[in-house]
């Protein structure tokens, strides 16, 4: 589900997003809120910010971290930029405006989080910005996957939010990168649908069986969330 309105409003911050192609999206919330936090974590990557929602609700979750949130766009960046700075936490968050294949980091991450282009294989639109938000047209998946193995510290975590028919293409190619699936969240909308979407969490440490889960986003009457969907959201989302 997108929302599709010039802002939308948390319970501790707000995301401005008129110039960004990419909007907020529950998909994008379930991903922020779900990622593991470590207890060691203190450096944080977003890859591809966009509005900078994952790096808000990542800096709302732990008061020790500090984000470095890298946007190719830059109205986009500009976005990102105005967001971080009307929260609470804009001291600890640093958005770059920069291509992440030419990014240099002054020592690797502990999580590195991204909601990246992935309709690689369907027909492209009219609109510019949306196409390089939504496609692989200028970030390969092999480009980003060696590029985090080459940011990530050896115990760290990568966030990665897909399509499902996309996690089944990215999850063997992440491994001749070097990075394996420690635990995956499988989203969908209500009980019995198909999942849709995949928030994969890799490593540099091969997991022989990783952790499945499930989530469902809607009750069976179709007219509310579900518990574990209020559970996971209610920090954020003003209507729980």
């Amino acid at each position: 589900m997108v929302m599709s309105n010039t802002w939308f409003r948390f319970k501790q911050f707000g995301v401005e997003q008129e110039h960004c192609a990419m909007k907020v999206t529950t998909d994008a919330c379930i991903q922020g809120a779900w990622t593991p936090l470590p207890p060691h974590t203190a450096r944080v990557l977003d890859i591809g910010t966009g509005t900078g929602l994952l790096t808000l609700m990542l800096a709302q979750r732990n008061n020790g971290l500090t984000i470095d949130a890298v946007e190719y766009d830059e109205a986009a960046a500009q976005q990102a930029r105005a967001n971080a700075a009307a929260s609470v936490w804009g001291e600890r968050i640093r958005v770059i405006h920069a291509d992440i294949r030419a990014y240099t980091a002054d020592g690797p991450y502990d999580v590195i989080i991204c909601n990246p282009p992935f309709f690689s294989a369907s027909l492209l639109g009219d609109a510019h910005s949306r196409n390089m938000a939504r496609h692989d047209v200028s970030l390969t998946r092999h480009e980003l996957l060696r590029t985090v193995a080459a940011l990530l510290a050896d115990d760290g975590y990568f966030s990665l939010l897909l399509p499902y028919t996309e996690y089944q293409l990215w999850k063997p190619l992440a491994a001749t990168c070097g990075l394996y699936e420690q635990q995956c969240l499988h989203i969908a909308h209500r009980p019995g649908a198909p999942v849709k979407r995949v928030v994969s969490i890799l490593g540099k440490h091969h997991i022989p069986e990783p952790k499945e889960q499930l989530l469902v986003i809607k009750d069976v009457s179709h007219d509310g969330y579900t518990t574990q969907f209020r559970e996971l959201l209610g920090d954020f989302y003003l209507s729980l």
